[in-house]
């Protein structure tokens, strides 16, 4: 199944996409993709429902972020073995864990604001994923049985706010529209090969950033089984799960947002997100979901 949410800012409904690509409103089965819904018993609901008798929402709408208001959003860095070569840093030993704040998380075209007084606003495409069942101090073998589905991420970072005010990634990690998730959850059942995935980020057309989820260090079992192992991981909690090669901070000159580009980017099967920035002295309103 792939599970989206449609409509304006705070007026998104929960949607099924069909077979013809048709965006079916789920709104009489649930009230939306949220830590209340996002589990297994409403996919069973979903599966038991003739999808076909619900009403069509408009195409054209807004796609908002796929999932609503999560309790936590886990991000794991440096977990591509070719981004640690990249940066000349050794492979992590265990993940690497941080928080991106839950109030950054927008929809997949929604834009991206450089925040007040950032010079050093950088992409990360990434495969991120969402907990259908608790989970604590799980086994790797039985990780999976928690993970409801996948989706893209764009892990937004502002490399200066991250690395050299202080000792936590946390701050540069957060900022409003720094967390653009979707366009849908794809259901696990219909991604088995979610560890030999393309990925790519494009600005204003030039291609940034090419890898594979292959080249994790850390791959979705180990993170989840973890991750469950530091704190008790909830239906609706989402973690994005490290980028391959090509983020601006790495080339020579570093290359960084400032407003005016348009990013794009995508994963095998989980679609695509198109993204313009926009400098924080332009920018009109901020975006929240």
């Amino acid at each position: 199944m792939k599970l989206c949410r449609i409509g304006n800012v705070g007026e998104e409904k929960p949607a099924i996409i069909d077979e013809e690509n048709n965006f079916r409103d789920l709104s009489s089965l649930i009230n939306d993709f949220n830590p209340d819904t996002l589990n297994f018993s409403t996919l069973d609901k979903i599966q038991k429902s003739d999808i076909s008798n619900l009403p069509q929402l408009d195409s054209n709408s807004r796609v908002g972020a796929c999932v609503s208001k999560p309790s936590k959003f886990i991000g794991i860095g440096l977990n591509f073995k070719d981004h640690a070569e990249e940066q000349n840093l050794p492979i992590p030993k265990e993940p690497i864990i941080f928080s991106k704040f839950t109030s950054c998380v927008t929809g997949p075209n929604d834009p991206i604001i450089v925040p007040k007084n950032s010079n050093h606003t950088d992409w990360e495409v990434e495969l991120g994923f969402v907990i259908g069942k608790k989970a604590i101090n799980v086994s790797i073998d039985d990780a999976m049985d928690h993970v409801l589905g996948f989706f893209l991420v764009n892990d937004v970072s502002e490399r200066h706010f991250q690395k050299n005010k202080g000792l936590t990634w946390d701050k540069g990690k957060g900022f409003d529209t720094f967390g653009p998730i979707g366009p849908y959850i794809i259901t696990k059942d219909e991604l088995p090969d979610y560890q030999k995935l393309n990925m790519f980020l494009d600005v204003d057309g030039k291609r940034m950033q090419t890898g594979n989820t292959e080249q994790m260090i850390f791959d979705i079992k180990t993170l989840v089984s973890y991750m469950s192992s530091c704190m008790s991981l909830h239906p609706g909690d989402i973690c994005c799960t490290g980028t391959p090669p090509g983020v601006g901070e790495n080339m020579s000159p570093p290359h960084f947002l400032k407003g005016g580009e348009e990013v794009i980017l995508g994963i095998d099967k989980l679609g695509e997100q198109k993204h313009s920035v926009v400098s924080y002295k332009d920018q009109n309103t901020t975006i929240n979901n």
